[in-house]
């Protein structure tokens, strides 16, 4: 329910900034959540069988040929966790890396979550637009995410059955590209 109303330009420049602040905002505070306020084995970041282990998003959305080419937030905050390419297998790595997709799906989420604010002052049509945008521009980033997440499980759970059979190999420490995972 639309309780302000402005003109069409100043609506166009009210959600550009209130979408750059929520954008930023929300990925900032996310980048900042401790490790122990998300997990990878809570429900919201588990794979369902219908998801099988991510692969049904390479099936529908072919996200495996495209994944590469959505930017990486973390290049926008100083310190934050790069997840364009894989750096290193070391188990420590692998598990942080794991729960930054937690951290990054779940700020997609919220975006998604806070898009309902622009029917405050935006014609019905306008904010429906603003929650298309909203979509468009978050759920592929959650689907790489929750594609990604069953890869870097399945390498993690790899090298731990390795690793108790005590063989490690030099090349444990070469980047691979996720894009190529």
């Amino acid at each position: 329910m639309q309780i302000w109303h402005v003109s069409t330009p100043a609506l166009v420049i009210i959600n550009t900034l209130a979408w750059l602040v929520i954008h930023l905002g929300i990925a900032y505070v996310a980048a900042k959540i401790p490790f122990r306020f998300v997990k990878p084995e809570w429900l919201l970041f588990r794979s369902s069988f219908i998801e099988h282990e991510g692969r049904i998003y390479d099936t529908l959305f072919r996200v495996s040929s495209w994944k590469g080419l959505l930017p990486d937030g973390a290049a926008w905050f100083f310190g934050g966790f790069a997840k364009k390419k894989l750096q290193a297998t070391q188990l420590e790595y692998l598990r942080q890396f794991i729960r930054e997709t937690c951290k990054g799906e779940l700020a997609h989420w919220l975006v998604l979550w806070v898009a309902p604010v622009f029917f405050l002052w935006n014609p019905a049509w306008a904010g429906w637009i603003n929650v298309a945008y909203a979509v468009a521009a978050n759920a592929p980033c959650i689907i790489v995410q929750r594609y990604n997440r069953p890869v870097l499980q399945r390498i993690l759970v790899h090298k731990l059955s390795r690793k108790s059979r005590n063989q490690s190999t030099p090349q444990d420490h070469l980047p691979i590209p996720v894009s190529s995972i």
